[in-house]
């Protein structure tokens, strides 16, 4: 599913098109595949460029982009993992068995909602971008939520302003 080497400095120069020793959202979204032929998600590039653009130049440089590269192939192993018949996609059972393994206790119901908003293509299924990104949505609301949760009950009390700040306030 990665268009480019794995590795070392062919990876980065493949993928710094301009070669201006940065990468932006879109030289990184062109050296992406996932698996469908379609472009890799825009938002779930955004969201990989701004978790490892530690300056915040809407860039990485490549000491960013070698972790970065590293982040997607670890996640490439883990959809594959899931991917337990091998179609390329990722249906509910399998979201729900990795979500699960990850640690989260979530419903049957919470997994409709999630395969709602990430299958793209109406087939049930989610592709390798979406599933980072929906991954990384899980982690990060998640450890906004526990910072809240400081009984750890896995309850809250908060008001909406307070719940439109922990939302806003998550790097998401």
């Amino acid at each position: 599913m990665l268009a480019e080497p794995s590795s070392g400095i062919n990876a980065e120069y493949g993928v710094d098109k301009d070669r201006s020793g940065q990468i932006s959202a879109n030289e990184l979204q062109s050296a992406l595949s996932n698996g469908t032929w379609q472009p890799f998600n825009p938002e779930t590039v955004r969201l990989m460029i701004s978790m490892f653009d530690n300056d915040g130049n809407g860039t990485v440089n490549f000491q960013e982009f070698g972790a970065l590269w590293k982040y997607i192939n670890d996640w490439q192993n883990t959809f594959r993992y899931y991917d337990r018949d091998n179609s390329g996609s990722i249906d509910q059972n399998e979201l729900q068995n990795a979500v699960l393994s990850f640690g989260y206790r979530l419903s049957h119901k919470f997994f409709n909602l999630v395969m709602q908003k990430f299958d793209r293509t109406g087939s049930r299924t989610i592709t390798f971008d979406d599933f980072i990104q929906c991954c990384v949505l899980v982690q990060t609301l998640s450890a906004a939520f526990q910072r809240k949760d400081v009984n750890r009950s896995g309850v809250i009390q908060i008001n909406y302003e307070e719940f439109m700040e922990l939302v806003f306030s998550t790097k998401i």
